[in-house]
């Protein structure tokens, strides 16, 4: 176990405290969500920057970390949902989105044993979305017309992210079969 996959596990850790929290009756409970979501934020940006700059990346953690994030992001995007912040149509793309990569990401590790890392178009959506969440969980009074302009932005992003690695793991899998 190294420091990166612990943060990844710590940031796992943090996703039903978040959910239990988001929805306490008391008027600071959404602030202290925030505050699980900004944690849970800072520790994907520092495992991710330890586990390349010490040399610490490891296939449990090529695994562990997206996974955190995915679950961490759709739990915010669920209880927003569940709260009446955002359309459910958001959730159902969001998913969707998520489901695909998901099967991708195993189809690929089945195929090559490996995952793609992340790039830039993936840390810019990642960051992006996470703004927007943010910002619907400490401001849930934010007109809807506004709320849904910006989910909807943060989902084209996630979207135009899921497309490019889309691409890539096609080109993976042809580069493949032409060996």
């Amino acid at each position: 176990m190294n420091v990166p996959n612990a943060l990844s596990l710590l940031r796992l850790a943090m996703v039903p405290i978040f959910a239990v929290v988001f929805f306490q009756p008391f008027p600071e409970a959404r602030y202290w969500a925030a505050g699980i979501y900004a944690l849970a934020f800072a520790t994907d940006i520092a495992d991710g920057y330890i586990a390349r700059h010490f040399n610490q990346v490891t296939r449990l953690g090529r695994i562990l970390d997206p996974l955190a994030d995915k679950l961490m992001t759709f739990t915010v995007i669920v209880s927003i949902t569940a709260a009446g912040i955002i359309p459910v149509w958001a959730v159902v793309i969001f998913f969707l989105k998520e489901a695909a990569m998901g099967v991708g990401a195993l189809s690929m590790f089945h195929k090559i044993d490996d995952v793609m890392p992340a790039n830039w178009l993936g840390k810019t959506s990642t960051g992006v979305f996470f703004i927007v969440c943010a910002a619907l969980v400490l401001f849930p009074s934010i007109p809807k017309t506004w709320a849904t302009v910006m989910i909807s932005v943060a989902l084209a992003l996630t979207v135009a992210a899921f497309l490019y690695y889309l691409w890539i793991y096609l080109s993976v899998l042809g580069k493949k079969k032409t060996k």
